[in-house]
């Protein structure tokens, strides 16, 4: 399992406070965010109440012991949560995160004023405080995330939404910095589209570790009928989906040795996700494809990518990360009809069994069968994926202009017929043919990653505030930016 995805996200906590204002907001905003934290599952890294006065960092003194708490657990803390309850001490915050140096994202808090309650002792002006803490963080070059609204209750619904929100973003940007991806062999021939860029991808914070597609198979050549991983394997793939009765037990004992050799090699290498020459090298020397294969790590959250396609890969992690769902990689492969906004989203056979919703066929190859011999393609997981709300994305290295580059959207799985072989998903996607000349223009892939559920938002604030690539957000308008008027 990789080291962010299926585990607790930990988060640093902070309460902001002017000396000045009321002391009893800070006690019930601690204890609210604590409450708020646990229902999501959170880690909570925060000092004791009794640490600083009224629990709170108003000081630079106080600055100073988080600071040194959040260096000490800098390796657990995936993200920093800062609650105002009242104006807050804007030297005291940007001096903690400062020290800090955690380098993680932030999401910043200000609470709400109730308009019978602005007396003397009652006033929070923690609208007023939080520009000020932003002013700061400008200046100090700190990104932060914004929450859907300016001032909100710790308790109410739609801060409790950001805070989720916010926690698929540390897992994203934490997941992204330090993950490795596994290259399973050679780039497939015919598909330059499959070129990226390592040196990129290393600047980004992403290692790619190669393995040469012999090799791989040499070590699944060599394991025996009877080993313990192999049998485990075997009745893995029986359970996994419906097996065709004339497929052999050579067929099916062949198919787990590659299984288990591909495992064992990404749990080796420790990677977090992979993309592997899925044809034609595999079914021409070893015996079978590695739809199944692939397919069962995407289950377990660790997905595998077609055709080497190793910026497919970090798409499908980083939706992986968004989501906490297995993501698959598809290509944009037919029109549906004249329909202005469907599209066909197809691969032979590698999509996650609960991708797809219902219980797969696990068969051949059809395509590649048809050339290559069905008897050596046994391994495709078939089905059509259910109707529903879906996410898609792409990354891409651009190495012509030096950077990362992604798209991100989303739409819906339809439950229209589709009468082709393979996995298939038939897709609504709001304005279509303006997407797919975005894609053309860019110099996009033709795969392109998706996973079920609504989930572009996390992505969208995960590159644009802490990963820092260019992306097209084909739902969301761009953030107001400042115009600069032509001088004569």
């Amino acid at each position: 399992m990789s080291r962010i995805v299926g585990r607790k996200i930990t988060l640093g906590v902070v309460i902001g406070s002017r000396a000045f204002f009321s002391p009893a907001p800070c006690r019930v905003a601690r204890e609210e965010i604590t409450a708020e934290l646990e229902k999501l599952g959170v880690n909570i890294v925060t000092l004791p109440f009794e640490a600083t006065a009224n629990g709170a960092v108003q000081s630079i003194e106080d600055a100073r012991l988080y600071a040194s708490l959040f260096r000490e657990r800098s390796e657990e803390i995936d993200g920093l949560v800062i609650c105002l309850p009242n104006f807050g001490d804007e030297i005291a915050v940007a001096e903690l995160i400062n020290r800090a140096k955690l380098d993680v994202p932030i999401l910043l808090q200000a609470s709400n004023d109730e308009n019978d309650q602005v007396d003397v002792l009652s006033r929070r002006d923690a609208w007023c405080g939080k520009i000020s803490v932003t002013n700061n963080f400008y200046q100090y070059g700190v990104p932060f995330t914004e929450p859907s609204h300016h001032t909100s209750d710790i308790t109410s619904e739609e801060f409790r939404e950001d805070l989720r929100r916010f926690v698929g973003v540390c897992r994203v940007v934490g997941g992204v910095r330090g993950a490795r991806l596994g290259a399973i062999g050679a780039r497939t021939a015919p598909f330059q589209t499959m070129r990226y860029s390592e040196k990129l991808l290393q600047r980004a914070g992403v290692t790619v570790v190669t393995v040469d597609l012999s090799e791989l198979m040499g070590r699944a050549g060599k394991l025996a009928d009877d080993d313990p991983d192999v049998r485990e394997k075997i009745e893995k793939i029986r359970a996994y989906g419906r097996i065709a009765p004339h497929i052999t037990n050579d067929q099916l004992t062949r198919q787990a040795k590659w299984t288990a050799t591909v495992n064992r090699w990404i749990e080796e290498n420790e990677c977090d996700a992979s993309a592997i020459q899925c044809w034609s090298a595999l079914q021409d020397n070893f015996g079978c494809a590695t739809c199944v294969t692939m397919s069962m790590m995407g289950e377990e959250l660790m997905p595998s990518a077609c055709e080497v396609d190793i910026m497919g890969g970090l798409s499908m992690y980083m939706l992986a990360l968004a989501s906490e769902a297995p993501p698959a990689i598809l290509d944009w492969n037919n029109n549906y009809a004249r329909e202005e906004d469907m599209v066909v989203a197809t691969h032979c056979g590698n999509f996650p069994k609960s991708f797809i919703g219902d219980t797969p066929e696990i068969g051949e190859l059809d395509v590649l069968g048809e050339a290559l011999g069905r008897s050596k393609c046994f391994g495709a997981v078939k089905g059509k994926v259910r109707a529903g709300p879906m996410t898609y994305f792409r990354v891409s290295s651009d190495d012509t202009n030096g950077m990362m580059k992604a798209y991100v959207g989303e739409g819906e799985f339809t439950d229209d017929p589709y009468a082709m072989d393979g996995g298939i998903a038939v897709c609504r996607v709001p304005r279509l043919r303006q997407l797919m000349g975005f894609v053309t223009q860019q110099g996009f892939e033709h795969h392109v990653a998706m996973v079920r559920g609504h989930h572009a938002a996390i992505l969208n604030e995960a590159m644009n505030r802490y990963l820092g690539w260019p992306f097209y957000d084909h739902d969301t308008p761009p953030e107001p930016q400042l115009f600069h008027p032509r001088r004569s």
